[in-house]
């Protein structure tokens, strides 16, 4: 892939740069700015080179309108205070108050263009229309710098398509992470585990398939457990079970024997009697889950056994939280999860926080993020790489 240093001398040029401004927002307050902070390296970066810096970015999922509640405002407001200099919001994605921002920037200087998905064009499954939206970018640019990792899986006009209009490169953030989950993945330092969780088996069929025949060892938490106890005989209460699954499951289990992959499993459940964070709870064994309880977190014991499996380990690969754990009673075992790779990290293990919502984990629960080798910005880019598939945004910058 072609790197910034490949752009040559760029003052005064117009760089447009694709960054992943996905926030979670509580009304127009950013509740965690890490994939604006993981951004500032590629701009500080462009506009100490003197580059005329133009973002583009999406937020949430607006239906290809302007969306006021998805306005990349709040944005541009952070992104300013973290770079110590003004950056400048356009009100719309290409159209003339884009095209006004861009011809007023000076050297150094910072514009960022308002949702990229207020433009239906952004996500279309017809590459003429995508084509025309990466045009109407590039009439704005000299320059294309793709950074925002949390995309890459993805054939979208500001990712994929004008990357084949522009002289295009990749950014420091998205070298980092393609860098990582290569080392993670190509030839790890063994033994090789991979702790997954989240809400569904579904999500991470492709993913286990795969590290069937890679990894050393999978931890398995979440509520995606369940349908493994199922798939065990085990009743699992009210808890989330994809009976659709269980099969698939089994297949696994007896794939994971077969080719000496160590499956780890719970031995205890944290349950309560309904999804709610000052609901009763109690510990109980995984294969004793009372018909009327659903399970919110791996128990106590589990988080010490999965402790000691990722001690154990040379290269850790985490995504999915281990339980509920934005309510307190059920996030002991993603915080027992989370304190492990630090440990290991120290010990010499290299460790990577699979994005999404095991990165809000380890960020809410007050975990310095130096105790991690690395940490992702992109859950379902991470997933896929991980999955070994294709993924666009990358391929399109190697072509």
């Amino acid at each position: 892939m072609k790197t910034i240093d490949d752009l040559g001398d760029l003052r005064g040029k117009r760089v447009l740069v694709r960054s992943d401004f996905n926030v979670p927002l509580d009304g127009t307050t950013i509740t965690d700015d890490g994939r604006i902070r993981a951004a500032l390296p590629t701009l500080r970066r462009l506009t100490d080179a003197g580059a005329k810096v133009i973002v583009t970015a999406h937020l949430g999922r607006p239906k290809g309108e302007p969306d006021a509640k998805y306005s990349l405002a709040p944005v541009a407001a952070r992104l300013g205070e973290l770079l110590g200099v003004p950056v400048h919001l356009a009100q719309d994605t290409v159209g003339p108050s884009a095209q006004e921002t861009v011809a007023a920037l000076g050297e150094g200087e910072v514009a960022l263009l308002e949702n990229i998905r207020f433009d239906a064009r952004e996500t279309s499954k017809d590459d003429a229309e995508r084509q025309a939206l990466a045009a109407d970018l590039a009439n704005l640019a000299d320059a294309f710098v793709s950074d925002g990792f949390g995309v890459v899986h993805r054939k979208q006009a500001s990712v994929y398509d004008v990357a084949q209009v522009l002289p295009a490169a990749v950014g420091e953030l998205v070298l980092k992470e393609v860098d990582s989950l290569k080392r993670a993945t190509e030839n790890p330092e063994r033994p090789y585990a991979v702790v997954l969780g989240g809400s569904k088996v579904s999500d991470k069929l492709g993913v286990i398939a795969n590290l069937l025949t890679k990894a050393d060892r999978l931890l398995i938490g979440g509520g995606m457990v369940f349908t493994f106890l199922a798939a065990q005989g085990h009743q699992v209460g009210k808890s989330l079970l994809e009976a659709d699954q269980i099969d698939t499951v089994k297949g696994y289990l007896a794939d994971a024997e077969k080719n000496g992959v160590e499956i780890v499993l719970p031995t205890d459940i944290v349950v309560a009697d309904a999804f709610a964070a000052d609901s009763p709870h109690e510990v109980v064994a995984a294969d004793a889950i009372p018909a009327d309880k659903i399970g919110l977190d791996i128990g106590p014991a589990s988080g010490e056994l999965f402790a000691s499996k990722i001690l154990d380990a040379k290269t850790v690969v985490w995504n999915g939280p281990m339980g509920v754990f934005e309510f307190d009673a059920f996030a002991g075992g993603t915080r027992a999860v989370a304190q492990a790779l630090v440990d290991a990290t120290a010990q010499g293990a290299f460790t990577i926080v699979g994005g999404g919502d095991s990165a809000a984990a380890v960020r809410t629960l007050g975990f310095d993020e130096a105790g991690f080798s690395h940490i992702s910005t992109g859950g379902g880019a991470s997933l896929e790489f991980l999955e070994g598939k294709d993924l666009p945004g990358i391929s399109v910058l190697e072509a």
